[in-house]
């Protein structure tokens, strides 16, 4: 029987700019999330405003030491080189073994498609951020934290809206490509032109 419970969830694949975000949260198996976590839902469900309000009592409960968890980013430039598998696969690798170095007592959740390092116990759960709790948690961890530095990186390269869009193909971003042309934080292999 597992002791810890940890939840993988990414953001940020379909982006065409910014690095995608992978959260990780590690809780002890026992923990009633729902409990702690009221309105926990899949991150893309909830609005900017819940989303916000259960990011801090994650770092709440983390700073409490009752959790951990952590998200960890690959660029733009990493998912050109490398493709958005491989940077979406290293980065859940880095958290998952981060938390957790040893994969005794530890058991892993993970939405969609994803997998972790072969020696963890795993599930795969297709829709898992509506259903499993601790990867909803995962979920709001990577796509607060992905939209905070989205918002952060607007100030650098203020002319492509990023605060509003965090890098998706709307109509108004891509014609601020039209306009101004790619960022370096633009991912160039998702077929964007000059």
């Amino acid at each position: 029987m597992a002791k810890f419970i940890i939840g993988v969830d990414e953001a940020g694949r379909g982006p065409i700019a910014g690095p995608v975000a992978v959260g990780v949260v590690l809780v002890p198996a026992f923990m009633d999330i729902a409990e702690l976590f009221p309105g926990v839902g899949d991150s893309k469900k909830l609005t900017t405003k819940k989303r916000e309000e259960l990011y801090a009592l994650l770092v709440t409960f983390a700073k409490q030491g009752v959790l951990r968890f952590e998200v960890v980013f690959a660029g733009a430039h990493t998912i050109d080189t490398k493709g958005i598998s491989y940077a979406v696969r290293t980065s859940l690798s880095k958290g998952v073994r981060s938390l957790a170095p040893d994969p005794e007592n530890h058991y892993v959740l993970l939405d969609g498609l994803l997998h972790a390092p072969e020696e963890y116990a795993q599930k795969t759960i297709i829709g898992g951020d509506a259903t499993e709790p601790v990867i909803s948690l995962a979920s709001i961890a990577a796509k607060v934290t992905r939209d905070r530095l989205l918002c952060r990186l607007a100030k650098q390269y203020p002319q492509w809206g990023f605060e509003t869009h965090k890098g998706y193909g709307t109509s108004g971003h891509y014609a601020a490509i039209r306009k101004h042309g790619l960022s370096p934080i633009h991912r160039r292999s998702y077929g964007l032109e000059e």
